[in-house]
């Protein structure tokens, strides 16, 4: 299991830009009985979700955000050397979505840009990618993008995952500076377990065609979609969930020489109410240092551990402050980080 290190790097400033359009999940029922939606809120804790229009991207989201950010902190564009992308839902298949976004964003030519595709861990694998490449000293300033349109990946008339899933996107800001104290990270995969959450068909294993495009009944249950949606094993990935992630926790936790009381923040991936209040407990974990942004914006992957930094920690940064991200979730794969935050500014939520 790699447990990764770096010192001297940190994040600097953070933003997120949401779709304007707001899905109410007590009033989506066009398909299921009121009461059975009412159910599904009251077990998931998701009362809002935002859902993208037309025409809006993953990429639209991250580069509102990444301008409000640069904006915000003066940045010099010159200065930013790295650009990373973290997405499921890019624009293309190719060319990356990273290089669109440096043109895009006004960047540099000598910007290096590379997209990573990788799910509910993304935002903490990326962090690890980014810091290890900052440390070497030669990138004066990177941007790690990461979005997703997740309400276009799963179907409407599956309620296993109708009610979860919304949009984002976030910017972090990264940077070399000796405030910044050392950081850690536990980076762990297990693709025996891939059939718990997945899209089956529209790749290159099983490409697209009439059939994978057609409505079918998949449950006894009466839920239907396609196989270019996503399906999800609720009841599986829970038993992941509680299997793996409080021991890895507990691990980097020990990998870092602190204790959970010396955590100002606990940072969990958003999947749903009910699963990080059982983390939470399970943990022994006050509630106030475990912010929650499910209740506004939904399970939105990858996105969910910078957006709820960004819409639940805005002016509680400021100083030196000690946090403890983990995502969970597609793969099945999962990460957790013990980091220093020093006087990272927040910008104003941006909607679009």
């Amino acid at each position: 299991m790699p447990l990764l290190q770096f010192d001297q790097v940190g994040i600097r400033g953070m933003s997120a830009a949401v779709p304007a359009h707001k899905i109410i999940n007590r009033e989506y029922s066009q398909h299921f009985p009121a009461a059975d939606v009412a159910e599904i809120v009251e077990k998931t804790g998701i009362e809002e979700r935002r859902f993208a229009p037309e025409g809006i991207c993953a990429s639209d989201l991250c580069q509102a955000a990444a301008e409000k950010l640069i904006a915000d902190l003066g940045v010099d564009k010159e200065e930013i050397d790295l650009l990373v992308f973290v997405s499921q839902t890019p624009d293309y298949r190719m060319p990356a979505t990273a290089v669109l976004l440096q043109e895009r964003l006004g960047l540099s030519k000598q910007t290096m840009a590379f997209d990573m595709n990788l799910g509910c861990s993304a935002f903490v694998y990326a962090l690890s990618v980014v810091f290890s490449l900052v440390q070497t000293g030669h990138i004066r300033k990177a941007l790690l993008l990461d979005g997703e349109t997740r309400s276009r990946a799963y179907y409407p008339k599956d309620r296993r995952v109708a009610f979860l899933f919304g949009d984002g996107g976030v910017a972090a800001l990264i940077e070399k500076n000796p405030n910044y104290g050392k950081s850690f990270f536990s980076l762990n995969s297990d693709g025996s377990r891939e059939e718990l959450i997945k899209i089956k068909a529209g790749g290159y294993r099983f490409p697209s065609s009439t059939e994978t495009v057609k409505e079918k009944l998949v449950d006894e249950h009466g839920n239907i979609s396609t196989e270019e949606h996503g399906y999800m094993n609720g009841p599986d990935v829970f038993n992941f969930v509680i299997q793996e992630i409080p021991s890895d926790i507990k691990r980097i936790l020990s990998a870092a020489e602190t204790d959970k009381d010396a955590i100002d923040y606990f940072v969990f991936h958003q999947a749903n109410a009910f699963m990080n209040g059982y983390l939470a407990k399970k943990l022994k974990l006050p509630l106030e240092k475990v912010p929650s942004s499910i209740r506004e914006f939904g399970n939105t992957s990858s996105v969910s551990i910078p957006l709820t930094i960004v819409s639940q920690l805005q002016g509680k940064l400021e100083g030196k402050k000690k946090l403890l991200l983990s995502g969970f979730g597609v793969g099945m794969s999962w990460a957790s980080a013990v980091m220093d935050f020093q006087d990272c500014f927040i910008s104003d939520l941006v909607e679009v």
